[in-house]
């Protein structure tokens, strides 16, 4: 499916873009931000699942190959645009109306923490149809709830084609759920976040 002028127009208006992905995402997700432009006019929010207590060098590896700042998120940052935030391990990152970050130590969903889910809800309430939304290849459900809970509030939802992902399950449970407004390849997801 070719990219239409309602998404470029939805995706042009966002404030805030979130990454939500799992199990065989990070091929995807590292390749969106080499290609952020340093003029993206967006905050980005990446959460991926990872092990619990397990040192991990994304930050590292993403910063090193962004045009943008990036860094971890840390508790009560001020969201900036054109900057990538990464959801630490271990905490729940969430969205305050004040439109900082607050870290949370509640138990893991879908065996997660941080959760897809979780971070999704609460930018769901804040950022309304000010937000664009992206979950990519997992192996669990997480995100797809938080996911429609965006598109229900007016936000630019999209679903990695199940087909392209390595485990289709997490984007799959979106679509079955009516919770992705597109379902676009990763070549089509980068061309959007060049526009």
């Amino acid at each position: 499916m070719a990219l239409d002028s309602h998404i470029i127009e939805r995706w042009r208006s966002s404030e805030l873009l979130l990454l939500g992905g799992s199990a065989g995402s990070f091929k995807s997700i590292y390749s969106a931000v080499k290609v952020f432009p340093p003029t993206l006019n967006k905050a980005v929010l990446i959460i991926i699942h990872r092990k619990k207590n397990f040192f991990s060098e994304i930050e590292k590896l993403f910063a090193q190959n962004s045009r943008m700042s990036l860094r971890e998120v840390c508790d009560k940052d001020v969201i900036n645009n054109n900057t990538v935030y990464i959801a630490p391990a271990n905490y729940h990152t969430l969205i305050e109306k004040d439109r900082y970050f607050s870290l949370d130590v509640s138990d893991a969903v879908w065996y997660s923490k941080p959760s897809i889910d979780v971070a999704f809800d609460s930018a769901s309430d804040i950022y309304c149809e000010k937000c664009t939304a992206v979950l990519f290849s997992g192996a669990n459900p997480d995100g797809a709830e938080g996911l429609l809970k965006l598109r229900q509030n007016g936000a630019l939802t999209i679903a990695q084609s199940p087909q392209e992902a390595e485990m289709p399950e997490m984007p799959q449970a979106a679509i079955n759920m009516d919770a992705a407004q597109y379902v676009l390849d990763t070549k089509q997801i980068l061309e959007l976040f060049q526009l």
